[in-house]
């Protein structure tokens, strides 16, 4: 992993139609550590990385959206999309440039810390649940690997809809607080025959929600009900090997694929977090200067939660 610096850079200098934030916290992602490892598309330094951040714009407190350029079509992003963060300078800083219209009203409940960690793990899990799932009231909701900020988005945003959730993890720990937070129950994918257990205690699942793919993709269809939705946000394990399609076909299972979300979605996103006054979890945090560390911690994978920055 390549160390970080830190370091007294020019003040950014706001272009026409765009606003001066104060940064008062900023939140890491696993891209930030992707990119300090080579393991990213079109890197190039340097660069000023995160994606999640929240501050003050002119005596207001506010939040970020965490991309740039979603494009004209809900449906998919354009072209020339891409996340804050690189190449366009990012969160890790007291001040950043932004258009002002990604720019939007801080949740009132929400400290500084709390604020910071929503953006990239809210919109993604909102996208993914609501706009490509279609969750609906009652249904029951399996989140793979819990204890990541999206999976924890996605396990508030099920529970806040009135869904059933349950969720899988390879930590005891990590399931158990999820429980703690109002998942159904829960299952360690280290141990045998985890699915059939989790699909005898739910009854089968109409909405599964994945980041990882790999080999453990191939047993969600049989966890399925009768016209499922999977939606799958990340492909960290790889390719998908021993998938059956008979399920998949004769059970009309739906296999979704999601990225981030736009503008209007970070919208919906906010006023559903304010209404049902969802609080991002926040693992720990650490000084803007002690950006190693924070590093450090997230590559090991302990984290249950966002591990979030503190500029200011």
């Amino acid at each position: 992993m390549h160390p970080l610096e830190y370091r007294d850079i020019p003040d950014p200098v706001p272009a026409e139609g765009h606003a001066l934030v104060s940064l008062r916290a900023a939140a890491l992602n696993h891209r930030d550590v992707f990119i300090t490892k080579g393991l990213y598309a079109k890197i190039k330094f340097p660069a000023i990385l995160g994606s999640d951040g929240a501050g003050e714009w002119r005596g207001q407190p506010v939040v970020i959206y965490p991309a740039y350029d979603w494009g004209d079509d809900p449906g998919f992003q354009g072209k020339n999309f891409r996340v804050l963060g690189m190449p366009d300078d990012g969160t890790f800083a007291e001040q950043i440039s932004v258009p002002a219209a990604y720019i939007f009203p801080k949740p009132q409940h929400l400290n500084w810390e709390q604020a910071a960690a929503l953006p990239m793990a809210g919109l993604t899990a909102w996208r993914a649940v609501f706009t490509r799932c279609q969750l609906k009231k009652g249904e029951k909701v399996l989140v793979s690997g819990v204890g990541g900020g999206v999976a924890l988005m996605a396990m508030q945003f099920a529970l806040a809809a009135g869904a059933e959730v349950y969720v899988s993890s390879g930590s005891p720990e990590k399931i158990q607080k999820a429980l703690d937070m109002g998942a159904t129950a829960g299952a360690n994918y280290r141990e045998a025959d985890w699915d059939k257990r989790l699909k005898q205690a739910a009854g089968g699942f109409d909405v599964i929600i994945d980041s990882a793919a790999g080999d453990g993709f191939a047993l969600f269809p049989a966890m399925c009900n009768p016209g499922a939705r999977i939606g799958v946000y990340g492909g960290s394990l790889g390719k998908v090997n021993g998938l059956s399609m008979q399920p998949v076909f004769w059970k009309q299972i739906s296999i979704l694929g999601s990225t981030v979300g736009s503008p209007a979605e970070f919208a919906e996103m906010l006023y559903f977090v304010e209404k049902q006054g969802i609080v991002p979890t926040v693992d720990s945090v650490f000084e803007l200067s002690q950006g190693n560390a924070a590093f450090e911690k997230m590559d090991r994978g302990e984290q249950f939660g966002k591990i979030v920055l503190r500029v200011i």
